[in-house]
């Protein structure tokens, strides 16, 4: 898509969410824009909706615009200039002040029946490890390279660049979760980095905790997260107390010596200890569980995806990677990826007069294999209501012949985070051959398109859900007039296909 095509779609939006004097930030991830906004109520949904590249929104701590993946990454800049250009045009007509008054009972509202500590607890964490998505997947793909590479003995003298190239991130990612949980927290970025960096410093080895030498790298992500936490919290009290002349001087010197002293004796042995126990209850979940515990883990994913709660699960992937060198949790999570693909062919079918959605089944469908499922929940299933229901079945079977396999021994894990259907096999590896890995792998995707299939096209559809779908807006007949309460009769609302709860 060209440049110009993008900022097309960035001024197609704008006035649609109230315009740039109501914009506050913008960011994006892997398929949505993300905007934080004074007044929600002038964001006019429904006309978001039904622009042609707008896949869907959803409202959460920032108001997301479902794009798609790549896309996204190429309007957010467009949006974030057109706001820079327009703010300063707008600031005569709508104050800050203004519509943060208009709008302020609705955000009390909302944040009162949303904005729970846990959930607030959990999008901070996503908040943290989302921008390290992009080197987690680049040198993720490069590590299975260079897997691949050694095993079939081809271009020695390239493998140890390759290692170099996949490892150095991860070596360090403690060093970036900090910086990031610095930022999240409102404590300086660079003291968080710092304070992480001790966990990956090669030195700590020399320093005995309870009786045992420490290991460089031990609590790992989840070490470096709560250290850089703690950093924020005392560098923010710290400030309250000491003189601003000293402040440059004073300030960062305690909040690394206070940090780095709790880090050493406490956090890295406590955190080490937490990893330690995810590995073990992961392993121990797919070993005795087996099918069951795969048949939860596929048939719930799709939920935390719809609510946006699935990235904070990256946490637990990174450990896991860290310990053992892949997630074996994630290629079971990917299954219901491929449940809602088999429900939305299901859907396509079943609706053979419905051009409205099938054109947007034909044009999801490409991102819904690579493992981007929110355009196909918010285009298709979700507003439908059985289909979803239907996909989760089908994303529960994937997994549950997944987690059949790990229990007998096979387990099949993912080098990095991030992508999935199809995306994941440059990413997989397992305790047996890769041909092996693949095979289930594989086979998990296949039983899950065949169970979201099978589920949608037999019990996705009420009758009166297809009498109702299954025609072509442009071409039914028009509606009869219909009696209302003063006597005059008034055509019938044609309700939109997409809107059907499906109850």
């Amino acid at each position: 898509m060209s440049t110009n095509a993008n900022r097309d779609i960035a001024v197609a939006i704008l006035p649609l969410v109230g315009g740039a004097g109501n914009v506050t930030s913008v960011e994006h991830c892997m398929t949505r824009l993300r905007l934080g906004l004074r007044d929600r109520s002038l964001v006019q949904d429904e006309a978001l909706k039904a622009l042609p590249d707008v896949l869907g929104v959803v409202e959460d701590d920032t108001y997301q615009i479902v794009i798609g993946p790549g896309k996204v990454a190429r309007v957010t800049p467009e949006f974030e200039a057109l706001v820079e250009e327009q703010r300063p045009a707008e600031a005569h007509a709508v104050s800050a002040d203004e519509l943060a008054a208009q709008g302020a009972e609705m955000r009390a509202a909302r944040k009162a029946k949303n904005a729970t500590p846990f959930k607030l607890f959990l999008r901070r964490i996503a908040n943290i490890f989302v921008p390290l998505i992009p080197a987690l997947i680049g040198c993720g793909i490069i590590a299975g390279l260079n897997g691949l590479l050694t095993n079939l003995g081809w271009l020695p003298s390239v493998v140890p660049a390759l290692a170099a190239m996949a490892s150095g991130f991860m070596s360090l990612i403690a060093v970036f979760v900090g910086i990031n949980t610095a930022k999240e927290f409102g404590g300086t970025p660079v003291l968080g980095g710092a304070v992480a960096a001790i966990i990956v410093f090669p030195g700590v080895e020399n320093i005995s905790v309870f009786g045992e030498k420490l290991a460089p790298g031990q609590g790992g992500v989840l070490g470096a997260l709560a250290a850089a936490a703690l950093a924020a919290f005392l560098e923010k009290r710290i400030r309250r107390v000491v003189p601003e002349a000293l402040d440059v001087l004073v300030t960062p010197t305690l909040v690394v010596l206070l940090t780095g002293l709790v880090t050493i004796f406490g956090l890295m042995f406590v955190a080490g200890e937490i990893a330690t126990g995810i590995g073990h209850a992961a392993n121990w979940l797919l070993d005795n569980g087996g099918a069951f515990a795969g048949l939860l883990l596929g048939g719930f994913f799709l939920p935390l995806v719809m609510m946006g709660l699935h990235q904070a699960l990256i946490p637990i992937h990174t450990t896991l990677i860290e310990q053992q060198g892949f997630t074996v949790l994630l290629p079971i999570l990917a299954m219901a990826g491929a449940g809602q693909v088999g429900a939305a062919v299901a859907v396509y079918l079943k609706l053979k007069n419905n051009a409205s959605i099938r054109k947007t089944i034909r044009s999801a469908l490409p991102a819904g294999f690579l493992g981007v499922g929110e355009p196909l929940i918010y285009g298709v299933s979700l507003p439908l209501g059985r289909p979803f229901i239907t996909a989760c079945a089908g994303g529960a079977l994937g997994g549950g012949f997944v987690g059949m396999f790990s229990m007998m021994g096979d387990k099949v894990g993912s080098t990095a985070i991030g992508p999935s259907g199809w995306a994941l096999f440059p990413l997989l590896q397992g305790n047996h051959s890769l041909g092996a890995t693949i095979a289930i792998y594989a086979g998990g995707l296949l039983v899950g398109y065949l169970a979201g299939f099978l589920f949608t096209y037999f019990f996705g559809f009420s009758k009166e859900m297809l009498v109702e779908l299954n025609a072509d807006p442009k071409t039914a007949p028009a509606a009869p007039e219909k009696v209302v309460a003063s006597g005059t009769a008034t055509p019938a609302e044609t309700q939109p296909a997409l809107q059907h709860s499906g109850s």
